[in-house]
């Protein structure tokens, strides 16, 4: 049963299929949060799979590793352009720096069709990971935990990307047209909330 009570959305009524690379990353977890809201999630490996999405999510991993498998599969170029023809993404942490156009101090890029410049390992190693709680205000009423683990950001933005979150004025989740971003991990918490947004993103 589809969950119609996601903030900011009113065309939930409809299943939506969502698709998760699943190369590696909290595939699962993000998958756990999309058949919660009543949604199908597909674990998708191979470039045929990609025609049948509403949306992909983009998961944590390594980014070199994801996309030296982008491009063993055969996936980078169709994704790539299935994202510039408007396929709704989401990357969060390796996915950020999978999309993003510019990468600071690493002149290797991947999908690059994100209007943005991203540190890698910009909070440290994975002892220095952490948790807070913040309000985002275009995705949930009420404040929302945010995990960090060995996490990326964004250090620019291009004009037409809209940045929806700041800690101690860093660039922690961001979205330009069909494309969000988010240095954190909302799949290893039990809100929903950027979920509902991304599945909102989807619907439209």
């Amino acid at each position: 049963m589809v969950n119609k009570e996601c903030f900011g959305t009113l065309f939930l009524d409809v299943e939506m299929k969502i698709g998760i690379l699943g190369f590696q990353g909290a595939i699962i977890e993000h998958q756990r949060h999309i058949e919660k809201l009543g949604h199908e999630a597909v674990n998708v490996r191979y470039p045929e799979q990609l025609e049948e999405l509403n949306g992909i999510i983009l998961p944590g991993g390594e980014s070199t590793t994801m996309g030296k498998l982008l491009v063993r599969t055969g996936m980078m170029e169709p994704l790539r352009q299935k994202i510039e023809n408007g396929l709704p993404v989401w990357g969060t942490c390796a996915g950020m720096i999978l999309l993003a156009k510019e990468l600071e101090n690493d002149s290797v890029k991947h999908l690059a069709v994100m209007d943005i410049c991203v540190r890698r390992n910009a909070y440290g190693t994975q002892i220095d990971s952490f948790d807070t709680v913040v309000k985002i205000s275009a995705v949930a009423q009420q404040a929302i935990p945010l995990v960090f683990i060995r996490a990326p950001y964004v250090t620019k933005v291009g004009e037409n990307v809209e940045v929806l979150c700041r800690i101690d004025g860093h660039i922690v989740a961001a979205r330009q047209a069909n494309m969000l971003v988010t240095s954190f991990h909302p799949e290893l918490t039990d809100d929903s909330a950027f979920h509902c947004y991304f599945i909102g993103m989807c619907g439209k």
